[in-house]
């Protein structure tokens, strides 16, 4: 039996152990940029909603509630813009990574098919593609790829690591050319609620679509947003023959979102007062550490959303991040989201106040 692994790379952030001690040994300790994970409170109605619903002994369904899925409803309505959507347009998921790798594999992918992303990616896409047997190809324009083997194509906007936003006429053009080649189109719109210098628009929108959701689905997460990344609460919307599918094969697999989890994005969806909150938190730090890292010398590309900065000294990335690391900041090389960030790295504005403030007091000139 050979292992599955064998078909995966090698776990990137493994790679960055010894800066990672290089900047923990920093007299005021480190301050790891590196990845974006929530260090806000969860908010309090979520917190409560969870508690509320603690004592669930029965199992959950993987469709969720008829309450979870009208709120999922109300906010992609509401919040996208989507019109006439139906519980059947709507998937919960267990946190948007397990859809991502696993997908391929659950659409019946496999040798001969295609699975493709972007150039600079996340890199859970590869893995999916890895897991099931299908060849992993990326793109700088998906019009330009060869449709006759593809069979997923991945967008992410707003983009990890760059921060790019699709503009609305971008995405209207690649949802044309899907569409006329059979093209299932999943979009990674997870950074939706966190555009900064442009306003992310999703694939569900009226205006890209059409107003029909036929072979596109977009997956969401309230990990960013609501600082729900323990939580695993995702979820995805789109053609409902697709979603119906993945949810007969989600029973069998038993991918149920926890009932008190169900319960707290219930509350999360109908609240947007503390989005604008962490919205707000974020918006500082990213001011804060930008300007502290363009005095230091760094140009900053796209970045116009998301929770990053896509940074440059125009040397290479590791070269980057040992300069960092020497700091007591520890970043993520560019070249884990594909060869073309080999000059880049990813800074992440998801640490605390006092953090950041002290990687901009390291960065000072």
């Amino acid at each position: 039996m050979s292992a599955v692994s064998s078909r995966l790379p090698v776990f990137p952030w493994d790679k960055l152990e010894p800066y990672k001690a290089t900047a923990a040994a920093h007299p005021d300790g480190i301050v790891d940029l590196s990845v974006g994970t929530p260090v806000d409170p969860v908010p309090a109605l979520v917190q409560e909603a969870l508690a509320g619903a603690a004592d669930s002994p029965g199992y959950p369904t993987v469709w969720g509630t008829p309450a979870l899925r009208d709120a999922i409803k109300g906010w992609l309505e509401k919040r996208l813009g989507a019109r006439s959507v139906e519980h059947t347009n709507i998937l919960p998921v267990v946190g948007s990574k397990e859809l991502v790798a696993w997908l391929p594999t659950q659409l019946g992918l496999g040798a001969g098919d295609q699975v493709a992303y972007p150039r600079l990616a996340y890199p859970t896409y590869e893995v999916g593609a890895r897991l099931c047997g299908a060849e992993a190809v990326v793109y700088d324009d998906p019009t330009e790829l060869d449709p006759t083997h593809l069979k997923l194509l991945w967008l992410n906007s707003p983009s990890n690591p760059t921060g790019r936003v699709l503009a609305k006429d971008e995405l209207v053009r690649i949802v044309a050319w899907a569409r006329e080649h059979g093209v299932l189109v999943f979009s990674d719109e997870c950074y939706l609620e966190l555009g900064w210098e442009a306003e992310p628009v999703s694939v569900l929108h009226p205006d890209v679509c059409g107003g029909g959701y036929e072979g596109i689905v977009a997956v969401h997460s309230l990990s960013k947003r609501s600082n729900l990344a323990g939580y695993r609460a995702a979820f995805v919307a789109g053609d409902a023959e697709v979603l119906g599918e993945l949810l007969q094969i989600r029973k069998h697999g038993g991918m149920m979102t926890a009932a008190p989890v169900q319960a707290a994005t219930v509350a999360a969806l109908g609240d947007d007062a503390h989005v604008q909150e962490q919205r707000a938190r974020y918006a500082a730090r990213r001011t804060a550490l930008r300007e502290a890292l363009e005095r230091h010398g760094f140009r900053i590309e796209h970045s116009e959303a998301s929770l990053y900065l896509w940074a440059t000294r125009d040397e290479g990335c590791w070269e980057t991040v040992a300069h960092l690391a020497g700091l007591g900041i520890l970043v993520a090389p560019g070249d884990f989201y594909g060869e073309a960030g080999e000059r880049f790295v990813r800074v992440a504005f998801t640490a605390t106040d006092e953090r950041v403030e002290a990687a901009v007091k390291r960065l000072a000139p």
